[in-house]
């Protein structure tokens, strides 16, 4: 009789948040307000990503009107 012993192998991906691209963003703070993780904060009337809060989720992405945000 043979046994088989099967390793799980748990491959994770790297963190890829959000960025935002400061020439495009219009500081409308959509952003700001559609983030689950409070992850974007405004800074000097941009906005700004916490890598360590963003869930990679790309609801920011998605709502941003001007296009200023992307996952890098």
């Amino acid at each position: 009789m043979y046994y088989w012993s099967v390793e799980k192998h748990v491959h994770q991906e790297e963190k890829m948040p959000a960025v935002v691209d400061i020439e495009k963003c219009t500081g409308c703070e959509t952003c700001v307000d559609v983030c689950p993780s409070a992850a974007i904060t405004m800074e000097d009337g941009k906005a700004k990503i916490d890598a360590d809060l963003c869930v990679d989720c790309e609801t920011c992405v998605d709502e941003c009107p001007s296009e200023a945000i992307s996952m890098e």
